[in-house]
């Protein structure tokens, strides 16, 4: 009954109540979205916020079933990475030939830039529309759990208001979901409010500030950075 109630911007979210089911990102899983479906609902959908792999693998299938003649990836190359010229962008895959959703792409920091140029310009890229504007702003609306989370980006809006809480979002990750606090969350208490980011793993940053006109990326391994004091230094704050 808990399942039928979630909804696809729920399961996009990371608010849909599932299990993150984070050992989907394990290479002995044959069948990631498999996996992911069989992940417990443990929180009524819209309640909680729990990062991590289940969500984007169970949206897969989802697509997948949606397509029927194409697979999610192909459906991908054609509307989205093969009008940025990244249509031969490696990723990791199962023995299905799934990719792995939330993590295992490959691409130059070049490449990565693509994609902040299709957020600068609301969904543009060099004159040519990949996603209507109104679409791609979807991405960037955060939950009621976790304000600062959207579709796969993170958006520094509690920035503009009073109380806002700055703190390593990867080292918040680290915690078990139930002891995560998302409250009043915010990228940078001084960078401007419409800034968006995809942060990955081991720092990898992709950093989008519309009103500054500006697009950074950064690849990282394994060192500790701090995505507010680099921000500060870089808007002169």
């Amino acid at each position: 009954p808990r399942r039928s109630r979630i909804t696809m911007r729920q399961l996009l979210n990371f608010t849909d109540g599932i299990d993150p089911a984070n050992h989907v990102h394990a290479d002995s899983v044959p069948d990631r979205n498999a996996y992911a479906l069989t992940a417990p609902v443990i929180a009524a959908p819209g309640e909680v916020f729990t990062y991590g792999g289940s969500h984007l693998q169970i949206f897969n299938e989802v697509l997948k079933r949606k397509l029927q003649r194409q697979t999610p990836m192909d459906y991908l190359r054609k509307k989205v990475l093969g009008p940025l010229g990244l249509s031969g962008v490696e990723y990791k895959k199962d023995a299905t030939g799934a990719p792995l959703m939330a993590s295992g792409f490959k691409l130059t920091a070049r490449q990565w830039a693509r994609m902040g140029e299709l957020v600068l310009h609301r969904g543009e890229y060099r004159g040519h529309t990949i996603v209507p504007a109104h679409l791609l702003e979807q991405c960037f609306h955060g939950s009621a759990a976790s304000p600062a989370f959207g579709f796969g980006f993170w958006n520094n809006t509690q920035a503009a208001r009073s109380g806002a809480r700055e703190f390593d979002i990867e080292d918040m990750l680290e915690k078990k979901w139930q002891q995560q606090d998302w409250h009043r969350a915010c990228i940078c208490r001084d960078a401007p409010a419409d800034l968006v980011a995809c942060v990955g793993s081991e720092y990898q940053r992709l950093f989008v500030i519309p009103s500054l006109d500006l697009i950074i990326v950064r690849q990282g391994l394994n060192a500790k950075f701090s995505d507010g004091d680099f921000l500060r230094i870089l808007v002169g704050k």
